[in-house]
């Protein structure tokens, strides 16, 4: 009797264990912090003639707020444009999954006339990006799907049914953890 009645206080405490560990996703909270996604050669004007290894950088703060940056914003931006850092907040869905949801606003070459006769970068559009991240663990996440939605630039980017509607990309992208290091100092 005893024996049944320790076999079955050990299955219920495997059973009440085993779900905490597989719903943790996001909702353990330890998934705050700095992320990175390195894009290696990228090509810059489509002709091969200029490759650069661009970064971008997440990070999630543990407020609800979040940021997006890519180092390619200032890459040539009088040739090609650019964009504003993408300023957001993250929530974390029931089933564990992270969404991020971001706004910022994108530029491009001027159209140089008589009255404005030197180079210089126009507001073209506003996107709200959505993303919807699975946190692999403390120091992993997959964005597993985005959709943007475009705002012309005399449109409120803040509307959530405003503007026009992307297609939703599913295509998984990884970002890890930037891990804080002292090595470099303790060279000689």
């Amino acid at each position: 009797m005893l024996k049944k009645m320790m076999i079955t206080l050990a299955a219920l405490m495997i059973f009440a264990v085993v779900p905490a560990f597989a719903d943790a996703g996001c909702k353990n909270g330890k998934f705050v912090g700095s992320y990175t996604r390195v894009q290696l050669n990228q090509d810059v004007f489509g002709d091969g003639t200029v490759l650069h290894t661009f970064l971008t950088q997440l990070t999630l703060h543990s407020d609800g707020t979040a940021d997006l940056y890519n180092t390619a914003l200032l890459d040539y931006v009088i040739n090609t444009g650019t964009a504003s850092p993408s300023i957001g907040s993250w929530t974390c869905r029931q089933d564990g999954k992270l969404v991020v949801t971001f706004l910022n606003a994108n530029y491009a070459p001027a159209v140089v006339t008589a009255n404005a006769p030197k180079p210089d970068i126009e507001l073209v559009a506003s996107v709200r990006g959505t993303y919807l991240f699975s946190v692999v663990d403390d120091n992993n996440l997959t964005r597993i799907q985005f959709r943007g939605r475009g705002y012309d630039p005399h449109q409120n980017p803040t509307d959530p049914a405003g503007g026009t509607l992307g297609i939703l990309r599913t295509t998984p992208v990884d970002y890890k953890r930037l891990a804080a290091s002292d090595a470099d100092l303790l060279l000689p």
